[in-house]
């Protein structure tokens, strides 16, 4: 898959999941969140105000850290195609 492919296949995804209109479990919006925030080369850390949802962000983060933009992306795409379009 070329970068302009998966940066648009990547950017669909996203707008698919903005949309998605029924409840997604929370295990797959961890791994959405943190395959989301290494695509898009962001590290910061969780900004929620509850700690213990800023403790389950930051360990999928932690999960995900050893892996490239691209591999996120395209991980990100894989994970709404298995578990959200199926």
């Amino acid at each position: 898959m070329s970068k302009k492919n998966l940066h648009t296949n990547f950017e669909a995804a996203v707008e698919f999941v903005n949309t998605y209109e029924s409840p997604i479990p929370a295990d797959i919006l961890l791994k959405l969140y943190a395959y989301y925030k290494v695509a898009n080369k962001n590290y910061n850390n969780p900004g929620s105000k509850t700690p213990l949802i800023n403790a389950f962000k930051a360990n999928a983060l932690i999960q995900a850290q050893n892996i490239s933009n691209e591999e996120a992306m395209k991980a990100y795409i894989k994970l709404v195609d298995l578990e959200l379009k199926s």
